[in-house]
């Protein structure tokens, strides 16, 4: 009888632990909903997190509790594992140079077939499912990302000459219409953008997620541009988390080697944002559960926030 009791007793302390600790969360956050209310977010959705159901089942729901609590989320997604897998299926070869994709007529249909017909009626099924209200929408809809061919060069170590790189279909943004997204700003209606771009010839462009996520956050002022990503954030020399950096400092880091590969382009196109106008850029672990979230809403954030100075 006494161990029933003690048993009883130690589920209704627990209880009251778990109680205490949600109205902690609560506290904590409710200066942040009253900041962001109104606030216009940008995510950028890609890698790990949109591949694991439950993790996309999670976003989903972060996505409607951003916007229930008066905040204007937009999404764009990527999809590249996506379009590897069909082009392999479609026994269609693919070539990259320096990370993009060289895109010839037969992959660029794919391209778009895959990320504005599959994957955004997905994630959008997804946010519909989770209680909200979710609108896809690609680049080429009304117009929204105009774009031009992408041009790379390489240096030939034999001639020395600088060569012309012809990536196909690949694009990058000239300019976002604002007045598109305006008609979903102060509404239900949560924006679901595909990356793909429309030049002024009416050609369709494969536009790096990123890159699209960005010119989409400077067009439409948002106060935040969030890229979810498969590391934690920036890391220092020591592999340690860098919670907040500047423009000066992310400069320093790429000129020593401590930021690389692909995590350069990334953090550029971070630096473009708050240089043109948002607030600032994270990079946020997007294998962490409800990453977005605990960025905005703790006092302690997640990933790495970057402005334009201190």
């Amino acid at each position: 009888m006494n161990e029933e009791i003690r048993s009883e007793e130690d589920q209704s302390e627990s209880s009251a632990y778990r109680t205490l600790a949600r109205a902690k969360v609560l506290s904590e956050a409710l200066p942040y909903m009253r900041r962001f209310n109104g606030q216009t977010i940008v995510i950028k959705y890609g890698g790990h997190a949109m591949g694991d159901p439950e993790l996309a089942r999670l976003f989903a729901q972060d996505v409607v509790l951003l916007k229930q609590v008066g905040m204007n989320p937009i999404v764009v997604h990527g999809g590249g594992p996506q379009i590897g897998q069909m082009l392999k299926q479609l026994n269609i070869q693919s070539e990259f140079v320096d990370g993009l994709r060289v895109t010839d007529q037969q992959t660029i249909d794919v391209v778009e077939m895959v990320l504005a017909g599959k994957i955004n009626k997905e994630i959008v099924s997804n946010i519909n499912a989770a209680g909200g209200v979710a609108v896809g929408l690609c680049g080429k809809d009304a117009n929204l990302i105009t774009a031009r061919k992408l041009t790379r060069t390489k240096r030939d170590p034999e001639s020395n000459i600088e060569k012309v790189l012809d990536l196909g279909f690949v694009g990058e943004p000239v300019k976002v219409d604002p007045h598109v997204l305006d008609c979903f700003i102060n509404t239900d209606i949560i924006p679901v953008i595909s990356p793909i771009g429309v030049g002024e010839d009416g050609q369709t462009y494969n536009i790096n997620a990123d890159t699209a996520a960005g010119a989409i956050a400077k067009a439409v002022g948002a106060s935040r541009l969030y890229m979810l990503t498969d590391v934690k954030g920036i890391l220092d020399g020591d592999k340690n988390l860098v919670r907040d950096a500047t423009i000066d400092h992310i400069n320093e880091m790429i000129a020593d080697g401590t930021i690389q590969g692909g995590m350069i382009p990334k953090t550029e196109t971070c630096m473009d944002a708050v240089q043109n106008g948002v607030e600032a850029s994270v990079i946020v672990d997007g294998r962490a559960p409800h990453a977005v979230l605990l960025e905005l809403f703790t006092e302690r954030g997640a990933g790495t926030m970057i402005r334009a100075r201190e």
